[in-house]
């Protein structure tokens, strides 16, 4: 029982190969890919002036539109809970171009279509092919489908991990955040959805599990975002069975500028993972927040979107 409540709540509570060798071989596969996005770029739906859908259902919405050229990809951890969840941190950033809140097909309310789970996670490359100069932002989770997806990386501008890790030793962390602060409304709210697997007790779930991922000073405003998000229990369920327990990081960016920002006191995702000497480089900036959870936006956003702008001036 106990690992099926940490199975669970690791998806409810927010939850490459090789690098190639040679710098020709990198110049001839993304000017091959570049070449294939035009193609699949034809069959992109577009339901008005914000809004896009890939061939296979990924979903776009366009929050904000400044003049520049990049696209910011905002991918939601959890899964299950929808890129919802993001809003807060696109309203905070001030970077060039676009911010776009980004669902994969069958998570959040993005359930249009059949859902096709064994896609995932490497249909996230189709959101990198829908737009020009894409930067892409992976919060917990969503970074996690990230860097298990390397065909990503040819196709994009910059990438930034909040709150993520490079493997599943990140559950270990987790495990002990459960055992060292316990809360009361968990147990009868497993008990529910273990009796019932539902939207609902997603919800309630959820919502029990909320003092782990905000501050105190935080923490209300933190509820008040997860009763507005929709929740997908199919979605939790297939990352639980089928991802989170064997993730390993498949590439890692050589060269392409990234970010990754953590909070200092978060309780689900342990981000001493990254002082491994396989995550530095010129390339790589780590940007950690005092006093930030699992969140850090709700606790300093001044501070995230100081480390946005510093991180948009690096781009090409």
């Amino acid at each position: 029982m106990l690992k099926r409540i940490e199975r669970l709540l690791c998806g409810a509570v927010f939850f490459a190969s090789s690098y190639y060798e040679s710098t020709n071989q990198q110049a001839f596969f993304a000017a091959a890919t570049r070449c294939m996005a035009k193609i699949f770029n034809r069959g992109l739906k577009m339901e008005n002036r914000s809004t896009l859908h890939t061939e296979s259902g990924v979903r776009l919405r366009r929050v904000s539109n400044r003049p520049g050229r990049h696209n910011w990809l905002l991918l939601p951890g959890g899964p299950g809970l929808g890129s919802e969840s993001l809003a807060s941190l696109a309203s905070c950033l001030d970077v060039d171009g676009a911010v776009w809140l980004v669902d994969l097909p069958g998570d959040g309310n993005n359930t249009g279509q059949p859902e096709d789970y064994r896609r995932w996670p490497g249909v996230i490359r189709e959101a990198a092919c829908a737009l020009p100069h894409c930067v892409f932002v992976g919060h917990s989770t969503g970074g996690m489908y990230l860097l298990s997806t390397p065909e990503l990386e040819p196709l994009l501008q910059g990438l930034v991990l909040i709150s993520s890790a490079p493997d599943a030793r990140w559950r270990s962390r987790f495990a002990r955040t459960s055992e060292q602060y316990p809360l009361p409304e968990l147990g009868q709210a497993f008990e529910a959805y273990s009796q019932n697997p539902s939207a609902k007790t997603l919800k309630r779930l959820t919502l029990a599990a909320a003092p782990w991922n905000f501050s105190p000073a935080s923490l209300a405003s933190g509820r008040a975002m997860l009763e507005t998000l929709s929740y997908n229990v199919a979605a939790m369920e297939w990352s639980g069975q089928h991802f989170d327990a064997e993730y390993q990081a498949r590439w890692w960016p050589s060269q392409l500028p990234v970010l990754i920002l953590s909070g200092s006191e978060d309780r689900i995702v342990d981000q001493s993972l990254w002082q491994d000497s396989a995550y530095q480089g010129a390339n790589v900036r780590h940007a950690m927040i005092e006093g930030a959870e699992h969140f850090p936006w709700f606790e300093a956003p001044d501070q995230v979107a100081a480390e946005f702008a510093q991180f948009a001036e690096r781009l090409t």
